[in-house]
């Protein structure tokens, strides 16, 4: 069930692709199959439409397009830049330094594996690259070093399933998808994903990282911190309004009086991206969805 923040993240996006003439499209990011749960994919949608989002084309779902991630990883190998990995999660914890994402890999497969070692996972190598820079239309100018922030990160887990850096970066291109508008929880994962689709000659689409909701506590609203669901009963006008709210819009509040498609039409015809505060965390209080 989607909560206040997956909401408030879907609403930004599609608010920014209509507002802008464009297409919004909705991809199912279900890579890791061992945590999916049957049926989800399925309720996602219907809750989409039910809040008065109605997506472009069709749903696109990670699980079945290893095919096209294979592709991209030979062409990443033929870089040299691919390595096999025989280190566990525990070694590298004990001697890597934290990083922006856990701890930092120090390379300890780089040229070859240990002694007795098989490969668990699959690394690109970060080691000799300049730091990595671009302009995010909320957040402004992002720089991130990802050999002492990163480290060579992982393309295929040990499992044998495709990394969603990997991912995202062949299905964007692959979408045609040219703007990005998503949670700050990923801001430190754009790096990564530019850094890749500069090696597989890829454009590299325009970000736009929204401030993502946090409890009292200051964490991240997910399901992990077991936010509350929300749920588009038979007026989801009130929720909506919040939510433009959170998201610097300022809506009158004559607009807690229309339907729901008027307002969609009000919402866009007055969206400013500019509006959207700079910043990781919004605090609110999540039970207001409940």
């Amino acid at each position: 069930m989607l909560h206040a923040g997956s909401l408030l993240a879907a609403m930004a996006s599609y608010l920014d692709a209509r507002a802008a003439d464009g297409e919004w499209r909705v991809r199912m990011e279900d890579l890791d199959r061992p945590r999916c749960i049957s049926g989800a994919a399925d309720e996602i949608l219907r809750q989409l439409e039910s809040w008065g989002m109605h997506w472009d084309g069709e749903v696109i779902y990670q699980s079945q397009r290893d095919a096209h991630y294979d592709l991209a990883m030979q062409q990443l190998q033929h870089t040299g830049l691919v390595y096999p990995c025989s280190c566990t999660r525990r070694e590298i914890a004990s001697v890597a330094h934290a990083g922006v994402d856990g701890p930092v890999y120090p390379g300890t497969c780089r040229h070859g594996l240990k002694s007795g070692g098989q490969a668990r996972a699959w690394r690109i190598n970060t080691e000799e690259i300049a730091p990595v820079c671009y302009t995010d239309r909320i957040q402004g100018l992002q720089c991130q070093s990802l050999p002492n922030d990163v480290g060579d990160f992982v393309l295929k887990r040990a499992d044998g399933l495709f990394a969603y850096q990997l991912a995202v970066v062949v299905d964007d291109a692959l979408q045609g998808i040219t703007h990005i508008v998503r949670g700050a929880d990923l801001l430190d994962s754009t790096p990564r994903q530019r850094y890749l689709q500069t090696l597989l000659n890829y454009p590299s689409p325009e970000y736009a990282h929204i401030p993502v909701l946090v409890n009292s506590a200051g964490e991240k609203l997910s399901k992990q911190t077991q936010a509350p669901a929300v749920v588009a009963e038979k007026n989801p006008v009130p929720v909506l309004w919040r939510a433009l709210g959170l998201l610097g819009q300022q809506p009158d509040k004559t607009l807690l009086d229309a339907s729901r498609d008027e307002f969609w039409v009000w919402a866009v015809a007055n969206w400013k991206l500019s509006a959207v505060s700079v910043g990781r965390g919004i605090q609110t209080d999540d039970r207001q969805y409940g």
